[in-house]
């Protein structure tokens, strides 16, 4: 009796992804694309090789998402973490209404203003002012508005077919780090300099070093601290894309008639951030 042929190992997911990227590799090198495709080359490409429209086309709108922020690494990042975070997700709805959601929800209940519009994508900034201002320090409605931490937060949202859009959130944080290693380096500082007042009063040296080596601690404490700020505004940055996903943001209604004095507009303001 013939001894059982056998079988060849499973391909694991990670060589599956591989192989199946070089063989669109292969399949693409036989076409000529010159300077590059179309967005309809593109498509028409990837019905040759197989790769379903609506899949093609999310990869399209996160690729054009991708360019917002470019990668990081070095010592700095090191310290005290990257100067962004991003959040995105592919989200059933039409860009407008999108758009009108995530503009509802950035000057309401993130305190933001916008600051340009652009094609593709909106930037928005910190609202200033003696009420934001309030709001943000007492939390008002028990929120802690950690976007509002950012420099600079963009929104893109790109349509990938009739029914979806990608959206993604970047929020710019070269401010906190900017702060943390400025911070960092001023207690490395000083207590470089309470060893070297040490050494010049004559004090022993194992003494004499151990400012230095206390100050680089907590400036490395500080600096590294980043991390948990860093983790609190990306969860909040995918909260957002949570509350769009499950359609708890809510357009008001527009109620026609005059508007409102500039007085009664603070008032109003006033009484939901302080619950009078």
């Amino acid at each position: 009796m013939d001894a059982p042929v056998p079988q060849r190992d499973r391909i694991d997911r990670t060589a599956l992804e591989r192989i199946i990227r070089r063989a669109a590799e292969l399949q693409a090198g036989e076409r000529e694309i010159g300077e590059g495709l179309t967005e309809t080359e593109l498509l028409h490409l990837g019905r040759e090789v197989g790769i379903p429209a609506p899949y093609l086309q999310q990869a399209l709108a996160e690729e054009r998402t991708r360019s917002v922020a470019a990668a990081e690494g070095g010592i700095v990042t090191w310290l005290a973490g990257p100067s962004w975070i991003a959040a995105q997700r592919t989200l059933a709805g039409d860009r407008r209404t999108l758009e009108n959601q995530l503009q509802h929800w950035m000057t309401e209940s993130e305190l933001l203003t916008v600051k340009r519009r652009l094609p593709d994508r909106t930037t928005w900034e910190p609202r200033r002012g003696t009420v934001a201002s309030l709001k943000r320090s007492l939390g008002a409605g028990g929120r802690q508005y950690l976007l509002a931490r950012a420099r600079e937060v963009t929104t893109q949202v790109i349509a990938v077919d009739d029914a979806r859009c990608h959206v993604r959130l970047v929020a710019d944080l070269s401010n906190t780090r900017r702060e943390r290693l400025n911070g960092g380096a001023v207690l490395a500082a000083l207590g470089g300099g309470a060893t070297a007042i040490g050494v010049a009063l004559g004090v022993a040296e194992l003494v004499a070093v151990a400012p230095a080596a206390l100050g680089v601690l907590a400036g490395l404490g500080v600096a590294r601290g980043r991390y948990g700020e860093i983790e609190r505004v990306h969860v909040a940055a995918e909260q957002v894309l949570d509350r769009l996903e499950q359609g708890e943001i809510r357009l008001p209604r527009r109620v026609e008639g005059p508007r409102e004095s500039a007085f009664v507009r603070m008032a109003d303001e006033f009484r939901r951030t302080f619950g009078i």
